[in-house]
């Protein structure tokens, strides 16, 4: 094996967000960092409260509360032509990396009854109608690979809270309609909840899947040609949007954990932000180019990096959902319920992905960490607290740096192979 000189050795020596008991450690949260010094996830916290931040704006985003002593990632994903406001993804997880919350990002899609409507814009899934929160959750279980169990009502409260913002939030937009001489869109919502299980390694585990499905059609005429001659057309777009948060736990422990975490894990976008953010999608709007070009070239490539990572893991999703739907969804979820309680990874890849992170476990110890997904090659020291990363495949930080070091093996975001 090479030995390298210290001068040789560029990697970044970086401090690991551990998962624990299961997963051989409990050591604290700290964010892995890149050359730079800079976090490589948008936040990483030990409190009970963190901030997403927004590195576009370069103001925080969303404040997320979780429980003490947990551990949290978050990071802002750019929008896509699909659905243009940016997206929150996080996961918060318990001490011992057992249980576990995951924020996953946004499901998309677009279509119209125009003749010769256009091809939906990226980052859309291809599909032509609206979908219900409940049967969305059955095409969510089978492409995360668990085991459906059935449906959860949803509790009273969550609902009345749902519809009474939809009701405020639909008759502030008519009149703002009706004043332009515009036709109201049409906006419906639904909540659902679904029961799932699987098993990790030893450990059974149930979980919980909530989907809030959101559509919306706008209504316009326009001019059409029938026959050679011209005609006025109503036409409908449609947009939908399914909203993801999953919790997962051990079977044992699950409706104990949920009663604690259901009002735990809260959510409050920072009004500074909402505002400037509006005003900057005004700009754009309005083709404000001389504001526009005030931009620095850091705001716009931490614009763009995010727009091209958030392209990237929407088509990872969208090929899963629609390769899903093409089996079935009854195929599916029987297919899913049988390897269940081997192959649970997709959700943690997803938010990984979200996160620019990527899982490694020490062949030695069976010690999981989270580090940056910038380098092909981890080692890690006998502490199991710091690692070396590199994309040199014969690197080798032993008789380099300080004590004895053991390179690990990339897996997936939960840990399995």
């Amino acid at each position: 094996m090479l030995t390298l000189t210290k001068a040789a050795l560029t990697a970044t020596v970086v401090g690991l967000t551990c998962l624990g008991a299961s997963r051989s450690t409990d050591s604290a949260a700290t964010g892995a960092e890149s050359a730079d010094g800079n976090a490589s996830v948008a936040s990483v916290s030990q409190g009970g409260k963190a901030a997403i931040h927004d590195p576009v704006l370069d103001m925080d985003a969303e404040t997320v509360t979780y429980p003490a002593r947990w551990h949290f990632q978050g990071t802002l994903l750019q929008g896509t032509p699909c659905f243009g406001a940016p997206l929150v993804i996080y996961r918060a997880f318990s001490p011992d990396g057992l249980t576990e919350i995951e924020k996953l990002p946004t499901f998309n899609w677009y279509w119209s009854n125009m003749p010769n409507p256009p091809k939906p814009p990226e980052g859309c899934l291809p599909l032509k109608e609206a979908m219900g929160a409940k049967d969305f959750l059955k095409y969510l279980s089978a492409i995360l690979k668990v085991a459906y169990v059935g449906e959860q009502a949803v509790p009273a409260a969550t609902l009345d809270a749902f519809n009474k913002n939809a009701e405020e939030t639909n008759a502030s937009w008519a009149k703002k309609y009706i004043a332009a001489g515009m036709t109201p869109p049409t906006n419906t919502g639904e909540l659902a909840d679904a029961i799932v299980r699987y098993r990790n390694g030893t450990f059974a585990m149930e979980g919980r899947l909530d989907a809030d499905v959101e559509c919306s059609a706008t209504h316009r005429t326009m001019n059409v040609v029938v026959a050679g001659r011209f005609t006025t057309q109503s036409v409908e777009d449609h947009t939908c949007r399914a909203n993801i948060r999953y919790l997962h736990a051990p079977e044992a422990q699950f409706k104990a954990v949920e009663m604690q975490t259901d009002n735990a894990i809260t959510e409050t976008a920072n009004t500074q932000w909402v505002t400037a953010y509006m005003a900057k999608q005004n700009q754009q709007t309005q083709q404000a180019i001389a504001n526009m070009r005030q931009q620095t070239q850091q705001q716009m490539a931490a614009q763009q990096q995010q727009f091209e990572q958030g392209q990237a893991m929407r088509q990872r999703q969208n090929d899963d959902f629609i390769a899903t739907m093409q089996r079935g969804t009854d195929a599916s979820m029987q297919q899913a319920a049988q390897i269940a309680n081997s192959n649970h990874t997709i959700a943690s890849d997803w938010v990984d992905y979200s996160l620019d992170q990527q899982t490694v476990r020490d062949p030695t110890t069976g010690q999981t960490s989270k580090v940056s997904s910038a380098s092909t090659y981890t080692w890690i020291d006998a502490s199991g607290k710091t690692a070396y990363q590199t994309n040199d495949a014969n690197a080798n930080p032993n008789g380099t740096f300080q004590g004895t070091w053991t390179r690990q093996q990339k897996v997936h975001g939960d840990g399995s192979n």
